[in-house]
């Protein structure tokens, strides 16, 4: 199949607000995909690789080569280019990662380079998430959806789930076990705006465990071997080693832990989350780097023991196994109450300790993989600056015609300009969604372009988040994590908004 086919449908789904088109587009191209495309293809709707992360950034994806006129790239050329790109590495890997780029998109059409750039670049958004994308899955193979779903849940990958229903429909999708050393997709918890609200969701009694800033991990352990996988199911075993001594020091041979690993200070504190995340991000010198910056290792929930499956099972009788499994140390700790004024003041001592906050669990609820389940609600302390719109983009879906995602500024004293700190679309409702276009369109400084709408800096927008990160993507060097929109500020002016320096000393 050729690239372009993908493209023109990605197309299609970005233009159909209704979900049941955006299904019957995708699934009639998922039913002409041969069988070494089917992984690529729904990995490219879903706006991912299959390599996950290739390495390349913002820089290599500048000067670029002119497009071609005809459509020729097939997906498996580009799949196998793209897999080589990842392959690169020592002295000079960067240079040869830019020229493979650059013989990536020399051999693409204007309409496949721009579909590439915003694959490459994370910023593919046309609607087809996972839920749209398993009932394509489903209608193009006719598997229940069902089964499409309990398939992910157990092998955590999407485009891998989907090429087996095309292949065998549902005996295909039944080969798929919870298995040491592949990882499944991690529970995710829904929030809450208090500690009252979030036992009254979970049901009281409930168990409040620490909410560490770290990074979700995956222990899994097979005899004398383990590995280790991160939130994205990425294989990170090289780089924690504390993790995998930690686990291989258990009284079993056989597990599947969930848990954190976070860099810790002398005196406890966690430190900034950019410290852990660039300890774990490195595959070079870990163990001077472990020296420098050692690694404290927490687990909270138990997927499988000595051959048994755990999923299925209460969230109370899970950490039973777990507590008979892993020592009081590395366990995350945590209060089971039913009392509101206990909950709270864990909670303040949690945030105290300068931890993210709680997550409040159901005692009943199974272990829901690849989902927010309703057991597990987080619950955080609440950050918030005021900053400037400088644009916003174009929505997709039912946000078709409004302008939605914005981007973010910080003032800066001494430029008298604003530095952007990164985008947001949530916290909108169909009245601000419906509100801004019209005034943004008002607003506007300089021509449109397809997807975006800069604006007059003059708009101040509260927004909360959950902290301040490193990151080279913005010219201020840093973003804000999890950010969304509260309430605009007529109140306020643009000259009224939070400066940079305010920001940059929420990331020490």
């Amino acid at each position: 199949m050729l690239l372009i086919d993908v493209v023109r449908v990605s197309e299609a789904v970005a233009r159909t607000p209704a979900r049941l088109g955006k299904i019957g587009h995708l699934a009639e191209l998922l039913g002409r995909v041969g069988p070494g495309e089917a992984e690529i293809a729904i990995a490219y709707l879903s706006g991912e690789l299959p390599q996950r992360q290739i390495g390349v950034g913002w820089r290599s994806l500048q000067d670029l080569p002119g497009p071609k006129l005809a459509a020729t790239a097939t997906l498996t050329d580009v799949d196998a280019l793209l897999t080589k790109i990842k392959s690169v590495s020592g002295q000079g890997s960067q240079a040869a990662r830019k020229a493979l780029v650059h013989e990536l998109f020399a051999g693409l059409t204007s309409q496949e380079q721009a579909f590439m750039l915003k694959l490459l670049g994370g910023e593919l958004r046309q609607g087809a998430l996972d839920g749209v994308m398993i009932e394509a899955v489903a209608k193009a193979s006719g598997a229940p959806s069902a089964d499409v779903r309990r398939a992910l849940t157990l092998r955590g990958w999407l485009p891998a789930v989907g090429a087996a229903a095309l292949a065998g429909g549902v005996p295909r999708l039944k080969e798929f076990r919870l298995e040491v050393g592949r990882p499944v997709s991690p529970m995710l918890a829904g929030s809450a705006p208090g500690v009252a609200a979030a036992l009254a969701k979970a049901g009281a009694p409930a168990a409040l465990e620490w909410k560490l800033d770290g990074i979700r991990v995956q222990a899994h352990r097979s005899g004398s071997e383990v590995r280790v996988f991160t939130r994205t199911l990425d294989d990170l075993t090289s780089r924690v080693p504390e993790l995998v001594e930690a686990v291989l020091a258990l009284p079993v041979e056989d597990a599947v832990l969930d848990g954190e690993v976070i860099a810790l200070r002398p005196d406890g504190r966690p430190h900034p989350f950019q410290v852990t995340a660039a300890r774990t991000g490195s595959k070079i010198d870990v163990d001077r780097l472990r020296a420098e910056t050692p690694l404290s290792v927490f687990f909270f929930d138990a997927l499988r023991v000595e051959g048994a499956d755990l999923l299925d099972l209460p969230y109370a009788a899970r950490q039973e196994r777990l507590a008979a499994t892993v020592p009081p140390p590395l366990l995350t700790p945590r209060l089971v109450t039913a009392d509101v004024a206990e909950a709270e003041r864990f909670f303040a001592e949690v945030v105290k300790a300068g931890h993210e906050g709680l997550v409040v669990k159901a005692l009943p609820s199974p272990y829901a993989a690849g989902r927010r389940g309703a057991g597990w609600i987080k619950v955080k302390p609440r950050h918030t600056l005021d900053l400037v719109v400088l644009a916003a983009e174009w929505g997709h879906g039912r946000r078709e015609g409004k302008l939605s995602n914005l981007h973010l500024g910080a003032r800066d004293p001494e430029t008298g300009g604003f530095v952007m700190l990164g985008k947001t679309f949530k916290g909108l409702t169909d009245e601000l969604l419906a509100w801004q276009t019209e005034r943004f369109l008002a607003l506007a400084d300089g021509p449109a372009t397809e997807w975006t709408v800069r604006v007059r800096p003059e708009l101040v927008v509260e927004v909360a988040f959950d902290g301040v990160q490193r990151s080279p993507r913005y010219p201020g060097g840093m973003a804000l994590r999890f950010a969304r929109v509260l309430r605009y500020r007529p109140d306020k002016r643009a000259e009224d908004a939070d400066t940079v320096e305010t920001v940059r000393a929420l990331m020490i």
